[in-house]
């Protein structure tokens, strides 16, 4: 169900852009004089060559999507995805035929009738073929070019800057010796100023003394018994 949603949106998207593109092309109407020359300008031209492999690279890459989610069924997806992209293929003649629109718009019938003059000729043609080798020296030559450039832009600069700056040279500031002395002289020493006298400090208050601990009386000892009476002498 997300996923006919999602397709529901990007279906919307796609209307609504695509209308938009409409009504922005029909706000600049061209003849068909035009467009007839603006075609045969961008034949000569092969502009639209580029653009061959489109619909080509978009079944390919749909077709691996699929046959990722779904491996077993190979052969179904990729006939499926190929004879799809055969009813889309004559859509091909849309592109060409805003390519051929905004030629018309950037150019007169003149104009145009004589790039394709132009390059309908042998020399045209050449134009066109040798136009990637050509444009990939001319690359080279222009990177060769700026590299001398900048190296003899340094070098020249660099040489006149140094006739300049060693014809000039800085002077030296002059200093006057007795400032100088003076300023070398160690700064007399203050006195050192006497500690103030440390403040007494407070006895911590004494703790209260635990109580001592009293040990339990130990009962008296008995009284010690009195002696016996010494036995009386016997008598004569």
């Amino acid at each position: 169900m997300i996923r006919f949603a999602l397709f529901g949106r990007a279906a919307a998207v796609a209307i609504l852009f695509s209308g938009a593109f409409t009504v922005s092309a029909r706000a600049q109407e061209v003849s068909e004089a035009q467009l007839a020359a603006a075609r045969d300008a961008i034949a000569s031209l092969n502009v639209t060559d580029r653009y061959d492999n489109i619909l080509p690279n978009l079944a390919e890459r749909l077709k691996a999507q699929f046959i990722q989610a779904s491996p077993n069924f190979q052969g179904q997806i990729s006939n499926v995805v190929d004879e799809q992209a055969l009813v889309l293929a004559p859509r091909r003649a849309d592109l060409e035929k805003e390519a051929a629109t905004i030629y018309a718009k950037s150019f007169s019938v003149d104009e145009l009738k004589s790039i394709s003059t132009f390059f309908n000729t042998e020399t045209g043609k050449k134009l066109l073929t040798n136009q990637p080798l050509v444009s990939r020296e001319l690359t080279k030559a222009a990177e060769i070019w700026a590299n001398g450039i900048s190296r003899d832009l340094t070098n020249h600069s660099s040489e006149k800057l140094r006739g300049i700056i060693d014809a000039n040279p800085i002077q030296a500031p002059v200093v006057d010796p007795a400032s100088e002395a003076q300023a070398a002289a160690p700064a007399p020493v203050k006195p050192a100023t006497p500690p103030a006298p440390a403040k007494p400090a407070a006895a911590p208050a004494a703790k209260p003394a635990a109580p001592a601990a009293t040990a339990p009386a130990k009962p008296a000892a008995p009284a010690a018994k009195p002696a016996p009476a010494p036995a009386p002498a016997p008598k004569p």
